[in-house]
């Protein structure tokens, strides 16, 4: 969560992080600097202000907030408060190309996968990683043939029901 940005990491004694670290860092590099750990509108948007060029949603696999909200839930108010044309990507708890389509619609540019890709990996070695990433694009593939949208840029949030 970004607001621990406040505070030293354990990792890192002694050096923590502020936005000011992030303003200095943009001034420093011609790379893009998206900013991961986001978990709320308001930190999206001091992200944006900050000079992010994109956030990632993410409570890092549930390591560090295992009783929060899944990120997928999160999407579209932080979607809305940085508006659609700044990227916004994904991660945490996508296991299915359903999934991903869900966090498209609502708003994500991109979505990250973790454990499917690992349980791969350690199955199989390349050629797990390979199966699944097969398995999880026929998934999204028929998804989005089930709601009509014949490429990425046609999933819209009128592909998903409202929240509440």
């Amino acid at each position: 969560m970004m607001r621990d940005l406040e505070t030293a990491s354990p990792l890192t004694p002694g050096n923590s992080l502020t936005w000011d670290k992030i303003d200095r860092l943009k001034k420093i590099t011609s790379m893009k600097v998206l900013v991961k750990g986001i978990e709320t509108p308001e930190d999206a948007q001091l992200a944006k202000q900050h000079g992010a060029d994109g956030v990632i949603i993410s409570n890092h696999g549930g390591r560090a907030s295992e009783t929060g909200r899944g990120t997928i839930e999160d999407l579209e108010d932080v979607v809305n408060a940085v508006g659609p044309q700044f990227p916004v990507l994904i991660d945490g708890g996508f296991r299915r190309g359903t999934d991903v389509f869900k966090a498209l619609a609502l708003g994500a540019r991109a979505v990250g996968i973790g454990r499917p890709y690992i349980w791969g990996l350690s199955t199989f070695g390349q050629a797990g990683v390979e199966r699944v990433l097969e398995i999880m694009n026929a998934e999204l593939a028929m998804s989005m043939r089930q709601f009509g949208t014949p490429s990425l840029k046609q999933i819209t949030r009128a592909s998903v029901g409202k929240r509440g």
